[in-house]
């Protein structure tokens, strides 16, 4: 008996187990940021040929991860969104709102990129001629956006990944939906049950973002090189330096001076959304953190899963105005045509209207594209960015999940529906916690609850 008396202390103690600390999730972004870094550098000092392509498989896997989830995630959130509108008093005057700022914030996007190209001319001293560009394969028009918008099938939005239709598709089965009422209770339910399985996918995937982030950005700086950036100096700082202008000087202002509240409560409990935007490269991706952070920001949920997804694929400020405004105005000076003030107005109308283009996928070929065309520059211009593009989408689609955040807390705290309490509390990561059965109940109860809005 002593025996086993005394054996019993010591078997607790050789099994338990220390406690290893919790590394915030920011904080493993950053890391994976510093050491994709050192590798790709070391990739391509020391001519590591294996080095650069295991980093490219890693970033590739992690993108292909991210977009495997997409075509579904928007048909089915977008349809739940629309339908979702029904549990919202005067959910009309709440979405036209939410478009108005929509097209607020992304008219003040646009002149910022004008202003920061006509004052740094960045086409200037590149060294860039018009035979270093080529025509993409692809290119967008307003003919092609217009007649492109509905699909041929149903089948082939989803296996082309064409999100604008897709967005068609799930917009007309959501107002059909509402429309049936009673009726199509078993379709919305199966709906929310789909969406919350892909949602509870990509967040495992979600958590794969550090190691994601190693791939993509080792893989950028083995590729590209530093000699690359310097070709396009100019033009990378005024991508960053607008997208900054906009995402810490914009939206602040707007939620300060429109919205009332503190701008630095803002990015605390934003800033998971923006980080993984930023790393990638994909609002759509972003979008089930997007909608995280907004709802804990004080935006009532049945709103919030209306707004997010609606400007996952239609809100970008980033690609859709301060990057084409730039593009174009760099893209002109390389091939010496002059812009008058008609072209300047034309950018900021296709910024506003055809920004649906960029579908909330990496990249902003299409919407360059688009104003290229309208404006009747050369679409050999796009080659001449394609290189640089990744970098530079980073920032952007920063910028773009941002806004899909901001706006919606804008829109709330006109309407006197976001949850101040909420908002001023906001600072964990979702990335860090489990989405429990506990919490899922608790969202679930919220849903149900009518949000008013003031007539």
């Amino acid at each position: 008996m002593s025996a086993n008396t005394a054996s019993t202390p010591a078997g607790k103690q050789s099994g338990s187990r220390i406690p290893l600390p919790k590394v915030p999730f920011w904080a493993q972004i950053v890391a994976g940021l510093v050491l994709g870094v050192l590798l790709g550098w070391l990739a391509r000092s020391q001519d590591v040929s294996w080095l650069k392509d295991t980093l490219d498989q890693i970033g590739s896997i992690f993108v292909q991860l991210l977009k495997l989830a997409v075509a579904p995630l928007v048909f089915f959130a977008i349809l739940v969104s629309i339908t979702n509108l029904r549990k919202v008093n005067n959910a009309a005057r709440l979405a036209s709102r939410t478009l108005l700022w929509f097209m607020i914030t992304s008219l003040i996007a646009v002149a910022i990129g004008l202003v920061i190209g006509l004052v740094t001319n960045p086409g200037s001293g590149t060294g860039l001629t018009p035979k270093d560009g080529q025509k993409p394969e692809n290119a967008g028009s307003w003919i092609d956006f217009l007649t492109g918008i509905v699909p041929t099938d149903v089948i082939t939005p989803f296996t082309e990944l064409n999100v604008l239709q897709i967005v068609f598709m799930a917009a007309v089965a959501g107002i059909a939906a509402l429309k049936l009422g009673e009726r199509a209770k078993p379709i919305l339910a199966l709906s929310e049950s789909v969406l919350e399985l892909l949602q509870k996918a990509l967040w495992w995937v979600i958590r794969l973002a550090p190691l994601g982030t190693v791939g993509l950005i080792g893989y950028a700086i083995a590729d590209y090189g530093w000699d690359l950036i310097g070709k396009y100096a100019t033009f990378t700082a005024d991508v960053y330096i607008g997208c900054a202008l906009v995402l810490f000087g914009v939206y602040p202002l707007l939620l300060a001076l429109v919205a009332k509240v503190n701008p630095i409560q803002f990015f605390k409990g934003a800033w998971p959304a923006i980080q993984l935007a930023f790393v990638s490269r994909s609002s759509v991706g972003t979008m089930p953190v997007t909608q995280k952070v907004t709802e804990r920001l004080g935006v009532p949920k049945n709103y919030t899963s209306f707004a997010v997804p609606f400007g996952a694929t239609t809100k970008m400020d980033g690609c859709a105005a301060i990057y084409p405004a730039l593009a174009a105005i760099f893209i002109a000076q390389i091939f010496d045509v002059q812009l008058g003030i008609q072209d300047y107005l034309l950018i900021a109308f296709v910024s506003v209207v055809g920004s649906a283009a960029t579908a909330g996928l990496t990249g902003a070929t299409v919407m360059l594209t688009l104003t290229l065309s309208t404006l009747g520059l050369p679409l050999e211009g796009v080659g001449l960015l394609m290189a640089i593009d990744p970098i530079l989408d980073m920032m952007r689609t920063a910028t773009n999940v941002a806004g899909q955040a901001a706006v919606p807390v804008i829109v709330a705290a006109r309407e006197n529906i976001l949850d101040r309490d909420a908002y001023a509390s906001a600072s964990a990561s979702p990335v860090e916690e489990d989405d429990d059965a506990d919490d899922a109940d608790s969202r679930e109860a919220t849903a149900k609850e009518p949000v008013a809005v003031p007539a």
